[in-house]
């Protein structure tokens, strides 16, 4: 299975300031509109710099994303894409725990997203390719 990293989570208070200072400091460009992700209760939003891409993200009320936020993290998991995502999970498994099954999001055009959690506490996303 190849695996291609998509993007970087950032978790943010405010999209807007943090996707402003990122074009202007480092020069990504925004790639899509913010997007509300109710399962995952949050407003995200793409900005890209090729070939990277950051997902920042804000939560939508209190949960999981606020209360890191509150303790000051804001790397949030790193996304891969796959071509099968159950085949990924499948062969994921020795070394991380599956912590959702495979979603349509809307922030991917209703592409499949799943999660796990690694041995370390780390987040790691996998989105389907179209």
């Amino acid at each position: 299975m190849m695996y291609t990293l998509h993007h970087i989570g950032y978790l943010t208070g405010d999209i807007q300031s943090t996707a402003r200072d990122f074009c202007q400091r480092f020069g990504y460009a925004i790639e899509s509109e913010v997007v509300e992700d109710k399962a995952q209760t949050a407003f995200v939003q793409f900005l890209i710099l090729p070939p990277h891409r950051i997902e920042l993200i804000s939560p939508n009320g209190s949960g999981k994303l606020t209360n890191a936020l509150q303790k000051k993290v804001t790397l949030h998991h790193l996304c891969y894409e796959v071509d099968d995502i159950n085949a990924a999970l499948r062969e994921q498994r020795p070394y991380a725990l599956p912590i959702s099954s495979p979603t349509p999001a809307p922030a991917f055009s209703g592409n499949k997203i799943a999660w796990l959690m690694d041995a370390n506490g780390f987040l790691i996303e996998l989105v389907e390719r179209a």
